[in-house]
């Protein structure tokens, strides 16, 4: 049946038998009997397939169930191995493999006690004569299990102390490698794939970190391999691997003599480049970069070698400059970003002094580096670019913010000069007649500028109001470049706020792009920048800023989402206007879309008009986040001067939304049904709270009377968290609050309703109602004293709700219980319910603790533990006692010892919430059967 099986597994075309088969075959190679069947399967009369299942069954016993194996049959499994992979030399290369990497393992498993001089012994073994198999077939299977040892090695179960001395053991070792393997490459008549071999078995050596300096001869005789074609990807691999190791480091004499033969690579890179071979230049280039980057502070330590580094550095330069555009014509320049960034910060952190010295040498390369990143950053020509398929323009758009990233590290080295250096080039470039430059040329200084200002203050920079007097000078033929000048006039929104008098040189070209679909992200992005942060100064400009908006949103040019910001764009622009100006604007600005839904709202719901419903009312929910008169959000000291006065009279919000609340009710009488028009109702109220907090007053009557009908009739989330936030905004306003405390009351029997009818298909309103209540006891716990709210009932639906398999249901009924356990002292109903129900509580804490729950919610349990100390010692003593008395509870695989220590524990701790916490998690993993095992590494 074994072999039916891998019969169904390898033939079978029906895809239910071949997973039957695997299952049963995976738990045939774990069983005691697979020590013998796997022997039989290894046969030379069976197919490949199936003695390469018995070649794995005998790793998997062998890695996993080591203790398994008596001690007395190391010996005869050891010849065993030896005979079949001899066998195998010249047989199948897959099952050759498992075989060797079987022999590793049991090598690992046995060195240093049971088998001293492992490696040794494995390559005595296959140097003897033997006349039934050929040298090179014995030769290539002792270099595939020399090149699996250390692989097996890396990826092992060994426990940590015998992983760190296998380590020094293996590394001994390579004294019985490494001359074979210089031996083998060095020989003329060693075929190339042999020699192939050599290098991908020191490539596997080095990585356990060998000194440096006993891999000297590999590497040299590796870069001589590079210049063979078929050597030249190992090769490549073999150098990378060795000279990239952390260890490295500490060998600085040999690093230094890595310097010459790498920079003795740059005629076949040039060579590489002119023809067009990108894999060669890509290979040479990881070589630089691996010795540049990982060994930069080493290097530049050796001050009297700064010539042969500098020339490193310059070869690297010339990787990242390399000719053609990425990723189409060329790979190979992203590779070298990150050096750039290393050696800044190595020269960067050496003492005044010697850094000093340092920038001499390289302020003129880091400018070079500009130059070229700029370069590299240029569009091709439109045809070209034409070409280009979506996924090749997507790579270079992220190759070019990295380039960004880079030049904004890289002002840090250069300052305030790399402004001016960029401004100047720009300003040749618009102002030279004789030659017209290209689009692309422009794009990319441009681009340098937007990348350096988004991120840096440029307030103090004497070129930003030059710059901002080119950019109307620029003649825009093409997106990109008026992409790129929109995002530079955003990256200089908060210069412009504090030099007003420059914003009508730009906000024309913003006005004018917002007309160009294509510009959509662009302009939309950068006018809303410019309201945000210009807006005490664009009063004289608001009619022409509203008016093109209007245009361009009725004729639907831009995608929702732009939509939404032209609409904050605006709510910050009216912020600053006077109170009848604002609501002038409003009025016309509203009006379109108030008659376009106050005609949907007579029509028969369906999914086309809802969501035309769906997007106006978030057109007015995006407008009323930012419209603030009273500036709650103004954090710019600077402005301070600029305030306007207090304004009187009612919000211009208010009067908006109270102009069109009984629309709102009509809208929401048809779709009580929908939660996403329920949901875009409540968000045009919880953004306007949230904006205008206390001036929202007026409004409150009249929405807790709408959300209490609507949330009557159809209960969903949505109405909850706008309960929520009345409660928390209102809490202390007596004159405001008794409509907030009626609704608060009619939520909760609601929902006490709905729990009583089966909650679990409303995880979303159970979970809203939970951080309700939370909220509540936080802002306003004597909404606890009602004699209409029956806290009994309140409690018990959380008790339910942390059984709840939502993780962020059972986190807010957490959150709950933390805000409720510190009042049982001070609200005599709430302390009277958790004396006489504490002790569910607890039992549905420790049956989460115990394995119910998600082991992500641990710390929130954790948080109810030890408010439940804290606040009602007297009663957990008890409570805890009786719960672990029960058998298999909460687990059964934890003895009643570690209960009673679990117990002891947290009765203890009283002070400290950090140390509840891990004795929590503790006790998690003791009670999932999860501890000490590698699962809670990540824990």
């Amino acid at each position: 049946s074994l072999l039916q099986a891998l019969h169904q597994l390898y033939y079978d075309p029906n895809i239910e038998n071949k997973n039957l088969a695997q299952k049963w075959l995976m738990q045939a190679q774990v069983s005691p009997q697979a020590w013998h069947f796997s022997w039989l399967l290894l046969h030379m009369d069976k197919v490949p397939e199936i003695q390469y299942f018995g070649a794995s069954a005998l790793h998997i016993k062998i890695s996993r169930y080591w203790n398994d194996i008596p001690a007395d049959q190391y010996e005869s499994l050891k010849s065993q191995l030896f005979t079949h992979i001899t066998r195998f030399a010249s047989g199948s290369k897959i099952v050759l493999t498992r075989l060797c990497v079987a022999l590793a393992s049991l090598a690992l498993s046995m060195m240093p006690e049971a088998w001293p001089c492992a490696v040794a012994d494995m390559v005595r073994m296959f140097q003897a004569e033997d006349s039934n198999v050929d040298g090179r077939a014995r030769c290539l299977a002792l270099l595939e299990l020399l090149t699996v040892l250390p692989e097996e090695f890396q990826t092992s179960r060994l426990p940590q102390y015998r992983k760190g001395q296998v380590r020094s053991v293996l590394a001994q070792e390579c004294s019985s490698v490494f001359p074979l393997l210089e031996q083998l490459l060095q020989q003329q008549d060693s075929p190339g794939f042999i020699k192939q071999k050599v290098l991908k078995c020191f490539s596997s050596w080095v990585q356990l970190e060998i000194p440096l300096m006993d891999c000297e001869n590999l590497i040299q005789a590796a870069f001589t391999s590079l210049q063979d074609p078929e050597l030249f990807d190992t090769a490549v691999e073999a150098v990378v691997n060795a000279i990239s190791q952390p260890d490295a480091q500490r060998y600085v004499n040999t690093l230094l003599k890595l310097i010459p033969p790498v920079l003795g690579l740059q005629e076949q890179l040039r060579q590489a480049v002119q023809s067009g071979d990108m894999e060669t230049s890509h290979g040479i280039c990881r070589i630089a970069v691996a010795l540049g980057e990982n060994h930069s502070r080493a290097l530049l330590d050796q001050v009297e070698h700064w010539q042969s580094f500098l020339a490193l550095v310059n070869m690297i330069m010339f990787c990242t400059g390399i000719p053609g555009h990425y990723p189409v014509n060329e790979t190979t320049s992203s590779l070298t970003l990150t050096f750039w960034y290393t050696l800044q910060d190595d020269i960067l952190s050496f003492e005044p002094d010697k850094q000093a010295v340092y920038q001499q040498v390289y302020r003129p390369v880091y400018f070079q580096l500009v130059d070229v990143l700029l370069h590299k950053a240029q569009f091709p020509s439109d045809e070209e670019y034409g070409f280009w398929s979506s996924d090749e323009k997507e790579q270079f758009r992220i190759y070019r913010v990295d380039i960004s990233d880079t030049l904004m590290y890289v002002y840090e080295m250069l300052g305030a000069e790399l402004l001016s250096s960029l401004y100047d080039k720009l300003g040749r470039l618009l102002t030279n007649t004789e030659q017209p430059s290209t689009w692309q040329h422009t794009e990319a200084l441009l681009y340098g500028f937007q990348s350096i200002a988004e991120t840096i203050d440029v307030n103090y920079s004497d070129v930003v109001p030059g710059l901002i007097g080119l950019i109307p000078r620029i003649s825009i033929s093409n997106v990109q470049l008026a992409d790129t000048v929109m995002f530079t006039i955003g990256a200089l929104s908060e210069w412009l706020a504090d030099h007003p008098v420059m914003i009508n040189n730009v906000l024309p070209l913003v006005l004018q792009a917002l007309g160009n679909p294509e510009l959509s992200i662009s302009s939309v992005s950068t006018l809303k920048k410019i309201c945000r942060e210009c807006k005490y100064d664009l009063p004289p400009y608001a009619a022409n800023i509203v008016a093109v908006s209007q245009e361009v949103l009725m004729k639907q040019i831009h995608k929702t989402s732009q939509c939404m910001w032209l609409m904050q764009a605006l709510g910050f622009l009216l912020s600053a206007l006077q109170v009848e100006e604002i609501l002038k604007n409003l009025h016309s600005l509203i009006t379109p879309y108030i008659q376009q839904l106050e005609k949907l709202a007579d029509e028969a719901p369906n999914p086309s008009n809802k969501l035309a419903i769906i997007h106006i009312l978030g057109l007015l929910s995006n407008l009323f986040t930012t419209l603030d008169i009273s500036h709650h959000d103004d954090d710019h000291e600077n402005n301070e001067v600029k305030k306007l006065p207090v304004q009187q009279g009612p919000n211009p919000v208010v009067v908006v939304l109270q102009q069109v609340f009984q629309l709102i009710q009509k809208v929401l009488s048809k779709w009580l049904n929908d939660a996403q028009v329920v949901e875009s109702v409540c968000a045009i109220f919880e953004k306007s709270v949230k904006t205008l907090l206390d001036d929202f007053a007026p409004m409150v009557p009249q929405l807790c009377e709408m959300l209490g009908q609507m949330y009557s009739t159809i209960p969903q989330a949505s109405a909850i968290d706008l309960t929520r936030q009345l409660v928390h905004i209102f809490a202390h306003e007596p004159a405001h609050f008794p409509p907030i405390k009626a609704l608060f009351l009619l939520v909760t029997s609601v929902t006490l309703t709905l729990f009583q009818q089966g909650p679990r298909d409303h995880p979303d309103i159970v979970d809203s109602f939970m951080q309700l209540l939370a909220q509540a006891l936080k802002r306003k716990p004597d909404l606890f004293l009602c004699s209409n709210l029956d806290v009994k009932a309140v409690f018990q639906c959380g008790v339910l709700s942390l059984k709840f398999p939502e993780a962020p249901t059972v986190k807010a009924s957490c959150g709950f219980f933390t805000e409720l356990l510190p009042r049982c002292g001070e609200i005599a109903p709430v302390g009277q319910v958790v004396h006489e129900n504490g002790k569910v509580l607890l039992q549905a804490v420790l049956e989460g603790v115990g394995g119910q729950a998600s082991r992500s919610l641990m710390d929130h349990f954790a948080e109810i533990l030890f408010a439940l100390n804290k606040h009602c010692f007297s009663y957990l003593s008890i409570w805890i006692k009786e719960a672990m008395q029960q058998d298999g509870f909460p687990s059964a695989r934890i003895t009643p010892e570690q209960k009673e220590n679990f117990s002891q524990q947290i009765l203890r701790e009283r002070v400290n919430k950090r140390r509840v916490k891990e004795m929590v998690k503790e006790f998690t993993l003791l009670c999932r059967g999860l501890h000490g095992t590698e699962y809670t590494a990540d824990y």
